[in-house]
């Protein structure tokens, strides 16, 4: 469908439909959740302990193994740079994640992904967590039907064209 927006004419969807393979973009994103999490909290709490870690430790020594006589202090810079890239890309997808969580319009659906994914629990455990008297097959469909609800919100948010930029 062709839409003008602003002047400009462009090819869009208006209810977007994700791919298989975006929605199993979106399913890896869900299972890095948690780990985003603890790195974005560890980062906002100890980052200065984290600068001093990497000029005194030998990680900064050896950013390429081929150097053998290599500049720890500028090495320890690269390090932290890329400590806070990672953070500010963590903060981009944990947001866009949370958002499209909250999007999900069946609140069981929602509440499997809640357990199974922004919690971190595992799969068995969020089955026990669910409602009493629901099968493990049924949990399994909802939260395969809430991955592919998130999997379309992140494709409306452009995520997935972020992910395709950026890497």
């Amino acid at each position: 469908m062709a839409m003008v927006w602003g002047g400009l004419w462009e090819q869009t969807e208006l209810f977007a439909k994700a791919s298989k393979e975006e929605i199993q973009q979106a399913e890896f994103y869900l299972d890095k959740y948690k780990m985003m999490c603890l790195f974005m909290e560890d980062f906002e709490n100890h980052q200065k302990e984290m600068a001093q870690v990497a000029v005194d430790g030998e990680v900064a020594r050896r950013i390429d193994q081929e150097d053998l006589h290599a500049d720890k202090t500028a090495n320890a810079v690269i390090l932290q740079e890329k400590q806070q890239w990672v953070y500010s890309q963590y903060k981009i997808f944990t947001a866009l994640i949370e958002r499209a969580h909250k999007q999900i319009l069946d609140p069981e659906e929602r509440e499997a992904i809640d357990i199974r994914f922004i919690k971190g629990f595992s799969r068995k455990e969020t089955i026990l967590f669910m409602r009493k008297g629901v099968a493990a097959s049924t949990v399994d469909r909802r939260i395969e039907a809430g991955i592919k609800s998130i999997a379309n919100s992140l494709k409306l948010t452009g995520f997935y064209d972020y992910i395709k930029q950026q890497f």
